[in-house]
């Protein structure tokens, strides 16, 4: 496409998202960008928009031979994958912000982008108004990018924020949460950490070339974070924030999972307040850079839509630079972790696993340690998970093998043993 050629838009999904890139596109001529036709579900519903744009069928959509650009913003994963394979097959161009989907069809999608040569783009899937994706997909050199943390769930980032500055209950949070419509009045997707480790599987494949399903990475939600966690965190000057993170290893090898986190005032995470996002990324010789943006809403995540349909007119794709013009990291587990636990009842808490402990207190009702913990145990069993514990990591979290023998030798050697 030349940057004068008219976009002709096949929207699916008028909900939120839809409806807020109907609006913005209203207030955007310079784009040359038309919605053609709408595809919904429900035709009963009243909507703000002319009602000879809206259908049913899909196939008016994606057979469309005027139609070049397909933009899909609907709630269910598997139509949206037969939505987007379809367009793709068809030499459509496809802005998608399912970031479900994507993250479970990744591979799928990238052997369909290959075959058609068509583009397939969707900043909007993480992250909402932050340009991360295109970022790490053009800016960071693979071998120097050293780590990301990062707060992708704005829900669960609003629950944090009301525990820790209003003293909100967990369940008191959600349900103001959901009042706002910060979540869903199903909150499980994003309060179990699903939400979150979806985007980042996404994440990793333009940060690192890392291809992998989001269950099979390690991660939690924070449905079992209590009153309790979150006065023992004030206690040491700390917040606490769902923490996305990967981090590249001495042996070249990428540490990646979602997990609940103990974070420093001094980091930039601190910052991050109610439903907003923030990614912080450490590279080579540019330090720490960071991002920080509304990470949900209707004008937010339209915003990173828009942002792809201007893309579409300059030719712009993903080339997947780290996949294949380097070679690709891998993921290991072979680390240490440092985690603060807090539990009712010793007899859930395998200490045996634990590494080392450091600290550990047995109040009368809820007790908790501090200690470490090799980080396959987290991946190969979930007492973690269970019985109303709550597995927080420690600022710093991720200790490598190296540092671990350093340490062991360095007592060995107080002990006169060495």
């Amino acid at each position: 496409m030349d940057a004068h050629k008219q976009l002709t838009i096949g929207l699916f999904g008028f909900g939120t998202v839809g409806e807020g890139l109907y609006k913005v596109l209203q207030q955007t001529p310079s784009l040359n960008a038309t919605i053609k036709k709408i595809c919904i579900k429900n035709p009963e519903k009243k909507r703000d928009a002319p009602a000879n744009l809206f259908t049913t069928e899909r196939n008016e959509l994606l057979f469309d031979p005027e139609i070049n650009v397909i933009v899909e913003v609907i709630n269910e994963t598997e139509p949206a994958f037969q939505i987007v394979s379809t367009a793709l097959k068809n030499k459509k161009a496809v802005v998608s912000a399912s970031k479900k989907m994507i993250a479970e069809h990744l591979p799928e999608m990238l052997e369909l982008q290959q075959q058609t040569g068509e583009p397939f783009l969707y900043e909007a899937s993480c992250c909402a108004s932050i340009p991360v994706l295109r970022n790490l997909e053009e800016y960071y050199d693979n071998d120097l990018l050293h780590s990301i943390q990062a707060i992708v769930n704005g829900s669960t980032n609003f629950i944090l924020t009301k525990m820790f500055e209003e003293k909100l209950d967990f369940h008191e949070a959600l349900l103001l949460a959901q009042q706002l419509g910060f979540a869903e009045s199903d909150p499980a997707l994003d309060i179990e950490g699903h939400d979150a480790v979806n985007k980042w599987a996404i994440m990793l494949a333009h940060a690192y070339g890392i291809i992998e399903h989001p269950q099979k990475l390690v991660f939690n939600g924070i449905e079992n974070v209590n009153l309790g966690d979150a006065a023992v965190a004030k206690e040491k000057n700390h917040d606490i924030k769902l923490v996305a993170q990967a981090k590249k290893l001495a042996n070249g090898k990428v540490a990646a999972f979602v997990l609940p986190q103990f974070v420093k005032q001094e980091n930039h995470l601190a910052f991050v307040r109610n439903e907003y996002n923030g990614v912080v990324i450490e590279s080579g010789f540019a330090d720490k850079q960071f991002f920080y943006g509304k990470g949900a809403g209707s004008f937010p995540t339209a915003s990173a839509v828009l942002s792809d349909i201007s893309a579409l007119r300059y030719q712009y794709k993903y080339e997947y630079k780290k996949l294949y013009h380097h070679v690709p990291n891998k993921l290991t587990s072979d680390f240490f972790v440092k985690a603060y636990v807090s539990f009712d009842d010793w007899k859930f808490i395998p200490r045996e696993k634990f590494e080392w402990i450091e600290e550990w207190h047995a109040g009368e009702a809820r007790k908790y340690l501090v200690g470490g913990l090799h980080f396959s145990e987290l991946q190969e069993n979930s007492w973690w998970k269970e019985n109303n514990t709550s597995l927080i990591l420690l600022p710093d979290a991720i200790i490598e093998d190296i540092e671990i023998r350093k340490l062991k030798k360095k007592s060995l050697e107080l002990a006169g043993v060495v």
